[in-house]
């Protein structure tokens, strides 16, 4: 049997900045041990997703959590250089621009309040201003837009986790190739370690859960439910004719979202809670959808995508929590050496190092210590108190 302090299910950007954090931080001295099913990040959602930072939230914990996201991805060539070589992750500040109807307007002003009085760099947009700011834009229906001058892009995020990846395996942390098939536990339902599925065995004072489309079954292994499900995103690259400066991450009304990638544009659109089913292994990609539902909002709010050419599309997979959109953290009552980090709901990349930093303080110092994530915790599940998060793209 194989012996470590500290299993890690999932080395996607979750599991691999848990294993840089704890690595790093100066009360740990013991293993970690990183299980990843594939290698290759293939399938991962965080190879897949589209790589963006937000601070344009409705909870402050989310806020709070993206402005330690920025400001660690800013620094991030002083905080996982190995060897005198400083990861670099493209960081692009072009900014989210959230547009409202009148009907939402009063919404998009409360979260706008909320984000600036937490430090957040966002502006406020409204008529004239707007059309100056964003002048290729149609607004003639819009009440008002909020624009991260800055603090807000995108980046790249396999870069990112690797990066993770290379500096906790400077430090000390093992990866392993295999998925971990079960937890193991006590009669009194402590987890003492996990079973891999080649029939390895291993003890673990600690393990965590971060195993992205398997960690609901991974969690009911050891009686632990989790709310989650995988759900479909579809991604569409196309080009346009016509240039567009200053384009932001661009998310409309409709729930359409649009971004500068390259020399073209991505963009995507969340289905309807009816529409989006468990599907894990559904990779498939319905060029439908983008002609029927994505691209006529485009077309409408800006005019020079009349005429666009998709040049390639994906699928990939978010964890949502169907039980408030939150990510699911930290320990779980009556489980004793288990913690989670689940149903991120398309959050997860942005909040990998606030989660990874605040997961290896509860392991080293039983609390958190730099940022309180305690309103993310899973036990709101079990008491039935939704933190309702109302920004979700």
């Amino acid at each position: 049997m194989l012996t470590v302090d500290v299993l890690i299910a999932g080395g996607a950007v979750t599991g691999s900045s848990v294993a840089y954090h704890l690595t790093a931080h100066p009360g740990f001295d013991g293993d970690v041990l990183v299980v990843e099913a594939d290698p290759t990040y293939a399938k991962a959602a965080t190879t897949l997703s589209a790589g963006s930072i937000r601070q344009q939230f409705s909870t402050a914990v989310n806020v709070a959590v993206s402005l330690h996201g920025i400001a660690f991805l800013r620094a991030i060539g002083d905080h996982l250089a190995v060897d005198g070589e400083r990861p670099d992750i493209g960081l692009h500040e072009g900014g989210y621009l959230f547009l409202a109807t009148p009907p939402g307007r009063a919404v998009l002003a409360a979260n706008h309040a909320l984000q600036t009085s937490l430090g957040a760099d966002n502006v406020w947009l409204v008529g004239d201003a707007l059309r100056a700011r964003f002048p290729w834009l149609t607004v003639d229906d819009v009440a008002a837009g909020c624009w991260g001058r800055t603090g807000e892009g995108w980046f790249d995020g396999y870069g990112l986790m690797t990066a993770f990846k290379r500096a906790a395996t400077a430090l000390g942390a093992t990866y392993r190739t295999g998925r971990v098939a079960h937890l193991t536990r006590t009669a009194d339902g402590a987890v003492t370690g996990a079973v891999l599925d080649d029939g390895t065995e291993i003890a673990a004072g600690t393990v965590v859960i971060a195993a992205g489309a398997g960690a609901r079954d991974l969690a009911a292994s050891a009686g632990v439910v989790l709310p989650v499900h995988m759900g479909r995103r579809q991604v569409f690259a196309f080009t346009c004719p016509t240039p567009l400066a200053g384009f932001p991450l661009l998310v409309d009304p409709s729930g359409v979202w649009c971004r500068p990638e390259g020399p073209g544009f991505i963009c995507g659109l969340s289905p309807a809670a009816r529409e989006d089913p468990d599907a894990p292994d559904d990779f498939t990609v319905e060029r439908a959808f983008f002609d029927e539902q994505i691209w006529p909002a485009l077309a409408a709010r800006v005019p020079a995508f009349d005429q666009v050419r998709v040049t390639h599309s994906w699928a990939g997979h978010y964890d949502m929590n169907h039980f408030d959109h939150n990510v699911l953290l930290g320990s779980v009552p009556a489980v004793p050496g288990l913690l989670v980090a689940s149903g991120f709901s398309g959050h997860g990349l942005q909040q990998s190092p606030a989660v990874g930093r605040g997961l290896a303080e509860l392991i080293v110092d039983g609390r958190y210590t730099t940022l309180d994530l305690s309103p993310l915790a899973y036990e709101r599940f079990l008491r039935d108190e939704p933190l309702v998060e109302r920004n979700v793209v």
